[in-house]
């Protein structure tokens, strides 16, 4: 029986930096995708890109992508501070359907903007969340939402323990103001894990962080780097249950960079997850693959499940895999042959969560996530 070939989709890109040129390598792993036009300012990054994609074309401008008639997609992977004024101006151009990397954008006035877009906007908008992809994170998820072997979930907790920020483009991942700040840039992907596996809102944030060790030796023009090198958010939700993220940016001796436990009446479920394989000291060997532990309460005793990835989808990015994962489902959508898993909603829902504890962390203070500026109220409906 002869396989019916896929039907060709078309990706324009809106910046294509380090993560950007993860997303080009795996849409070259996806049948009958191709990258048509890339709008990348840093010429560097730009000759990076079109050597992945040597059939795309170099556009002069964000209008210049959107308006190309050989384009039925976009990916925005800019950073973060252009998130919200290029969602705007392809609303205003053409809107495509669109894979709009994490997070959504870096403000309230822009949550509050992007909202009220959300609601007018007729093509697909999906939040990149990869985390959601990890296939550890994909079994742990499963694992909650069963409720075979935890019962109903009361506690999640999700530790990240791994390297400093990398260095971008003009170094604007060093300041608050271009990056929401950490709990926003690098965290929004915990808080929609949490939304994700609680399947509930969160109505409080606490936090604690602080600039301990990393980048305080570091000048720029725009001065010395503010964002938060460790911290610990307490979210509490509508349903009763209780989460919590451990962040550390000075620890990437870890074997495993994420850990997330989940516990409930009848056991415990946890994932690890490694670092990206580049990394790994190759001293010591392969890297470590990624597991799932069961830990029932009765009869006591822990089940090592490990969970391998393909290693096509994991050198493709840096992000176990999920990249790849994540662009089939998106392919998908935007074939008709898929819905959108995670919407604008869920992006700025978890924007709101990191700013909320940003806040938290500055003044010392819960925010509520029920009333006030960080209130949910008025966001697109989750998915």
């Amino acid at each position: 029986m002869s396989q019916t070939t896929p039907q060709a989709v078309r990706y324009g890109i809106i910046g294509c930096g380090m993560m950007g040129q993860e997303h080009l390598r795996n849409i070259a792993l996806l049948p009958g995708a191709s990258v048509t036009r890339i709008f990348e300012p840093d010429d560097a990054m730009a000759a990076g890109s079109l050597a992945l994609a040597p059939g795309a074309q170099r556009a002069n401008s964000l209008a210049e992508v959107v308006t190309a008639l050989d384009v039925d997609c976009l990916l925005v992977a800019s950073p973060n501070f252009r998130h919200a004024e290029q969602l705007r101006e392809i609303a205003a151009l053409r809107p495509l359907p669109v894979l709009l990397e994490k997070p959504a954008c870096t403000s309230l006035a822009d949550v509050r903007d992007l909202a009220e877009l959300g609601q007018t906007y007729p093509a697909p908008i999906w939040v990149a969340m990869e985390y959601r992809y990890m296939p550890p994170v994909t079994r742990l998820t499963d694992e909650v939402h069963s409720a075979q072997n935890t019962g109903p979930v009361t506690m999640l907790s999700i530790r990240e323990h791994r390297f400093p920020f990398l260095v971008k483009v003009g170094d604007w991942n060093r300041f608050n103001r271009y990056t929401g700040g950490t709990l926003v840039e690098k965290c929004c992907h915990f808080f929609d894990l949490m939304r994700h596996m609680t399947r509930s809102e969160p109505v409080r944030v606490y936090a604690s962080a602080g600039v301990d060790h990393n980048h305080r030796d570091e000048r720029y023009p725009d001065g010395t780097p503010d964002i938060l090198d460790n911290a610990y958010v307490v979210v509490d939700f509508a349903s009763g249950q209780r989460a919590m993220l451990e962040l550390c940016m000075f620890a990437e001796g870890a074997r495993y960079q994420e850990e997330i436990s989940v516990v409930g009446p009848v056991g415990k479920a946890e994932c690890f997850v490694p670092g990206p394989g580049r990394f790994w000291p190759t001293h010591l060997g392969e890297a470590p693959v990624p597991k799932v532990v069961i830990s029932p309460r009765h009869p006591k005793g822990p089940r090592d499940l490990d969970v391998p990835v393909d290693p096509v989808a994991l050198a493709a990015g840096d992000h176990n895999g999920s990249t790849l994962y994540q662009h089939q489902r998106f392919n998908a959508l935007v074939r008709g042959q898929g819905r959108v898993e995670v919407g604008l909603g869920d992006g700025l829902a978890a924007v709101l969560m990191g700013l909320a504890a940003q806040e938290s962390a500055r003044t010392g203070q819960a925010i509520s996530l029920r009333e006030g500026d960080f209130s949910l109220q008025g966001l697109p409906p989750r998915h």
